[in-house]
């Protein structure tokens, strides 16, 4: 997606935007460049941002004294319709109450994990038809106020007298509330058919495509940037693992298709999803340095495509660095900056009037936190409404000499505080 293009899209359902307008006062927070900080927000914005102890609330105060603040992350690559279904004995329920159960329960847990946005992939037609899909829009109303989750519309067959049906259910997605269009031309006859029939209808409605591929076709890849070049409000692909396993000129000359066609792409670190079949990583760096806008995402979160799936935006940002050979702030900025630009949502910096879309993680610097990133607070539209809180400890030991404990650090008392 270019950078154009990205404008902040309304709730699906019409819900209002205006955000609680009480103020919540953050402070003694660390930034990333090493400043200390009060940071007050009112009515779902930053209002300002002030040294340590320059800021007065006139609602709430939280005390991040030990805590490095970050704008949130978002997730551009759930499943919800499959999300925790791993354990389930037999076939996977897509029964509406189980669908919306599931995926209420992992928004809620990728929210404490710091990703206050989500765009899921639901399945639609077959036998379920668009069961699943009413039953995550479901599940977004229920979380309003928590996070914003927006479905993405994955049709299976979308060409031949076998695609009619699909077709039609995918303009039915988009008018029950499907904020984005996609699915997995690699499965389809016609690939090339069904990218066509995918931007047809985003086109139609007005709604970007984000498209399943492992990307180890290079005329398929030629073929897609050179349909979807211009379509706004975005076209995104991913996971995109087999593109890295191309010839380096190969993969080179398909990034920069990409590039010219404004075609962002989503990785998944942590591993695939129910929509492709091949695992590993897209070539992250090679795609960057080609100039695509890339993003990461968590993928299946303990579905039969991952098991172990967590979800968790942090990790795939640890994953970019200590496999992907990103810096700590390039990898935070995958799962945060890049999520949300290719979510088509407003950026967010610590600064003034800028969304109130945080996440607060106890540790000094970025790669400490992206290390060990246990206790977590998060912040939509202005509230708190995730704590994560670890206390690791240890028995008493002779061996144990003298080593450092998580305490928090020593600062001045607030003005006017009675002395200790």
């Amino acid at each position: 997606m270019s950078a154009d293009s990205k404008q902040p899209q309304p709730p699906e359902d019409g819900a209002a935007t205006t955000a609680d307008s009480t103020s919540l006062l953050l402070s003694h927070a660390r930034l990333t460049d090493g400043r200390t900080v009060d940071v007050r927000l009112v009515g779902g914005r930053i209002e300002a941002v002030g040294t340590a102890g320059s800021l007065t609330a006139a609602g709430s105060r939280v005390d991040l004294a030990g805590y490095l603040l970050l704008p949130a992350a978002a997730e551009p690559h759930a499943h919800a319709d499959t999300a925790l279904s791993a354990d389930t004995p037999g076939p996977v329920s897509y029964a509406p109450e189980e669908v919306q159960r599931r995926a209420t329960e992992a928004a809620l847990l990728q929210l404490g994990h710091g990703a206050t946005a989500l765009r899921a992939h639901v399945r639609i037609g077959d036998v379920q038809g668009l069961g699943p899909l009413e039953a995550v829009l479901q599940a977004r109303r229920s979380l309003r106020g928590l996070a914003d989750l927006t479905a993405v519309a994955v049709p299976r067959l979308l060409t031949g007298v076998a695609g009619a049906d699909g077709l039609a259910m995918l303009r039915d997605a988009v008018k029950m509330g499907a904020g984005v269009v996609g699915g997995c031309p690699d499965a389809d006859p016609d690939p090339a058919g069904y990218v066509e029939a995918v931007l047809g209808v985003a086109a139609e409605h007005g709604v970007p495509v984000d498209l399943h591929t492992d990307g180890d076709d290079p005329a398929r890849l030629a073929r897609l940037a050179a349909m979807a070049g211009g379509l706004r409000p975005g076209v995104t692909i991913g996971p995109c693992a087999g593109l890295g396993r191309l010839p380096s000129d190969a993969a080179s000359r398909a990034a920069d298709r990409l590039a010219a066609a404004g075609v962002a792409v989503v990785c998944l670190p942590q591993g695939g999803c129910g929509g492709t079949e091949l695992r590993g990583a897209a070539p992250v760096r090679l795609l960057r340095a080609a100039g695509v806008r890339v993003a990461a995402g968590g993928g299946a979160l303990r579905d039969v495509a991952n098991p172990v799936g967590r979800g968790d935006p942090l990790e795939a940002a640890y994953l970019l660095a200590s496999l992907g050979g990103l810096a700590p702030q390039e990898a935070y900025g995958a799962v945060s900056t890049e999520a949300r630009a290719v979510m088509g949502l407003p950026e967010v910096r610590v600064e003034a009037g800028f969304p109130a879309e945080l996440l607060a993680v106890r540790g000094e610097r970025l790669a400490g936190v992206l290390s060990l990133a246990y206790s977590r607070i998060v912040v939509h539209r202005g509230r708190v409404v995730a704590r994560t809180s670890a206390v690791r400890e240890y028995c008493d030991s002779a061996a144990a000499l003298d080593l450092p404990r998580q305490t928090r650090p020593e600062r001045p008392p607030e003005p006017g505080s009675p002395p200790a």
